[in-house]
């Protein structure tokens, strides 16, 4: 994560539900337009101010909706909850004054922070909307955890001597997938229960494998960078079974996150550095019909797809 340098404490106030006036620009607030059904919601900055905000954005496409507004705090990282009615999220910044994880309804308003969340990340809420798994650090490790949606009681799932990474849930709610990333630098997709807390190896050892999402039809993507020097996004099924790769571009393809209907992925592409834009990109789940959702010069991670 970025972390911003700043000066002050305060919150600021967070903006409504608004366009620029230049679309996909990111300027000053103007029309308010609703977002259509099962909108995208994202994290974006820019090199000029290296500070988050979420935004969100039909998959049709048109400008973007920015949903928070705080020039000293950054917002990443967001999960919608199954409803799609809330949104939580990552916010830290101000000095070290905020740092954990919030909720917010869909349009940017009436957030709330999430008790004892402090260094948290990779929030993942849950099917049945009553709880959020996320990786905390415990010492020099990274570990998941889950905990109601207010907070308590807090569970943690995992012990070891490796950071775990961005959880995501089964669609019947009883295991979770996630990056698990070794001393060496390489990183594996596992898989853990979380009636017994058993864990199983999804991908192979020495891999870099990382930011999976886990599909209401039982695949789970994931961004791979692979043999070719750049990250391309990857399915597998959640026994390790059906290996395939969909994107081949010369490029960065990472953050993948599922449509609705699982026959689309949404995912970032970019960014070698903060002067290189990264944008949205649609893509289907076999890897045809391409498509670029966003265009500013701005960096546009960390997608999830409204259930």
């Amino acid at each position: 994560m970025r972390r911003a340098a700043v000066a002050a404490a305060a919150l600021a106030v967070t903006a409504p539900l608004t366009l620029g006036a230049a679309g996909d620009a990111g300027a000053a607030p103007g029309i308010v337009r609703p977002v259509a059904d099962h909108p995208i919601v994202f994290a974006r900055y820019n090199a000029a101010a290296p500070v988050e905000d979420l935004w969100a954005i039909s998959p049709s496409g048109g400008g973007p909706v920015r949903l928070t507004h705080t020039p000293d705090i950054s917002d990443v990282m967001p999960s919608w909850s199954p409803d799609g009615t809330r949104v939580a999220f990552l916010r830290y910044g101000a000095g070290g004054a905020v740092d954990g994880i919030w909720t917010m309804k869909s349009n940017g308003t009436d957030l709330h922070s999430v008790p004892g969340t402090n260094g948290a990340s990779d929030p993942a809420w849950s099917p049945d909307g009553t709880r959020i798994a996320y990786s905390k650090p415990v010492g020099t490790q990274r570990e998941l955890y889950v905990a109601d949606v207010d907070g308590s009681p807090v569970k943690r799932l995992t012990h070891t001597t490796a950071d775990e990474f961005h959880p995501t849930w089964s669609p019947d709610g009883g295991s979770l997938a996630y990056s698990r990333a070794d001393a060496s630098g390489h990183s594996r997709l596992m898989r853990i229960a979380l009636s017994t807390l058993a864990q199983t190896p999804i991908t192979l050892a020495g891999s870099q494998d990382w930011t999976p999402d886990w599909s209401r039809g039982n695949r789970i993507v994931f961004s791979r960078l692979d043999s070719t020097g750049f990250s391309h996004l990857y399915v597998v099924r959640p026994d390790g079974g059906g290996l395939h790769r969909i994107t081949s571009a010369r490029a960065n393809d990472k953050f993948p996150s599922w449509s609705p209907d699982g026959r689309r992925l949404v995912f970032t592409r970019g960014g070698t550095d903060d002067a290189d834009p990264e944008h949205l990109f649609l893509v289907r789940a076999d890897g045809t019909a391409l498509t670029q959702l966003t265009h500013a010069a701005t960096h546009d991670l960390e997608a999830d797809w409204r259930p």
